[in-house]
């Protein structure tokens, strides 16, 4: 059974920074997270496998995904937030992607977001 549940979110000034959270039943092949728009726009950010890390050449420099094996979470610290940030943010999963994990697959498996608003 796929659990993915996303926290973390909230709302943050300007040029301030947060730390998004996956709780994950289980850590999988291919995880990342990627944010939704108004409008359903859908923006790649980060990705994790056994053998690759990848962020999106657009935010490079301010993203960190990481594990942490304690708590089983995949995290996302985000730096430099800005009014553009402002979105809904995914964790995603997939069991079998782990050759193909990239910031821009599109994951099976996905919790309900968390809201970021930055002003």
């Amino acid at each position: 059974d796929v659990q993915l549940v996303e926290s973390g979110g909230g709302s943050v000034r300007a040029g301030g920074s947060l730390t998004l959270y996956c709780s994950a039943s289980r850590f999988f092949a291919c995880m990342g997270w990627f944010r939704l728009f108004p409008g359903n726009r859908r923006e790649g950010l980060a990705s994790m496998s056994a053998s690759s890390v990848r962020y999106a050449d657009s935010l490079a420099g301010r993203l960190y995904i990481y594990k942490h094996l304690g708590n089983r979470t995949l995290n996302l610290q985000i730096d430099s937030l800005q009014p553009e940030d402002t979105a809904m943010y995914y964790c995603g999963a997939d069991p079998f992607a782990g050759a193909n994990c990239d910031t821009n697959l599109d994951f099976p498996y996905q919790g309900q977001g968390t809201q970021v608003t930055v002003s």
